[in-house]
């Protein structure tokens, strides 16, 4: 039997559903206008080349502050003068092994006494080889997890807590059509952008629970582009698997950020892989809201261990 209360609480559910869907029509038909960077921080990991450097161009003319994360050091000192032409005022270059955390940790402070405190990450350094599962060596395995995951882990730890502070801020991650379906000789790659997947939706969660709305979140899944990672890739049909350039994939993590879109499908016909893509992200809040998910997992105290 339901409740009085029971039935308060569905009542409610779905008329802040049907509101929800319709907010997010008029916003598909009427776009939102697009937010100033001017004053934001934004680091870019993965910059001395491929997307990251075309990012950084973008944010160059748009009156932010750019932080530039690479092993490449040369690369990312052409990424600074490049962005530099291309209008940026400040621009700041760090070597950072991303697969290494006392490296992230120890460079996230030396940003936060040089720089300043920042507002948008971009995480967007990755690796990528092509191998059956049963001939990847274990080493092999781990390091791209590390580069492609882990990396990210310890970024979100370093930077996010003065987000939260301020309830100020933007977290994007270069994820991939690899993401939503496992890949042919991808196991390691593909594992690695469905766990960055589930990472930035948990952490999303706990910010609307947390009601940090001014914290902003954004996945990025393109199909291929045509970075040093996959360089001179053939496709059968180009029309049907297109392969996009770095600049164009740069220019729509822009649009996505300025518009904070959750989610970024390049080509948008990648949202029909999974169906909770089709809904929009604060309708599966509320569900999870409605259903006391989150009442739940507060409870969990986890297994003790035995004296």
């Amino acid at each position: 039997m339901f409740s009085f209360r029971s039935i308060l609480d569905t009542l409610k559910f779905l008329t802040l559903s049907i509101l929800l869907l319709f907010k997010s029509l008029i916003q598909l038909i009427f776009p939102p206008c697009k937010k100033s960077f001017a004053g934001e921080i934004v680091l870019i990991t993965g910059s001395a080349n491929g997307i990251g450097r075309q990012i950084a161009l973008k944010f160059a003319s748009l009156e932010a502050t750019l932080v530039l994360w690479d092993i490449d050091e040369e690369g990312n000192r052409e990424t600074s003068r490049l962005a530099r032409n291309n209008g940026a005022k400040q621009v700041f270059a760090y070597h950072c092994d991303c697969s290494n955390r006392q490296e992230v940790y120890e460079q996230a402070e030396k940003v936060r006494r040089e720089v300043g405190d920042v507002t948008i990450l971009i995480n967007n350094a990755g690796i990528l080889a092509v191998k059956y599962f049963l001939d990847i060596p274990d080493a092999d395995f781990e390091k791209t997890l590390k580069v492609n995951f882990l990396s990210q882990v310890w970024t979100c730890k370093a930077f996010l807590p003065a987000m939260v502070a301020c309830d100020h801020g933007h977290l994007v991650s270069t994820c991939s059509a690899a993401g939503l379906m496992g890949f042919y000789k991808l196991s390691d790659y593909s594992s690695s952008k469905f766990a960055i997947i589930g990472m930035m939706e948990a952490i999303n969660s706990e910010l609307y629970r947390a009601g940090k709305n001014g914290i902003k979140t954004t996945i990025v899944c393109p199909y291929f582009v045509n970075t040093e990672l996959i360089r001179g890739i053939q496709v059968k049909n180009p029309i049907l698997v297109p392969v996009y350039e770095p600049e164009y994939v740069a220019s729509k993590i822009v649009d996505a950020v300025q518009r904070e879109k959750m989610y970024l499908f390049i080509p948008p016909t990648l949202r029909f892989t999974g169906f909770k893509t089709l809904i929009p992200r604060k309708i599966i809040l509320l569900l999870n809201s409605y259903l006391g998910i989150y009442d739940t997992l507060d409870k969990i105290i986890g297994r003790k261990k035995k004296d």
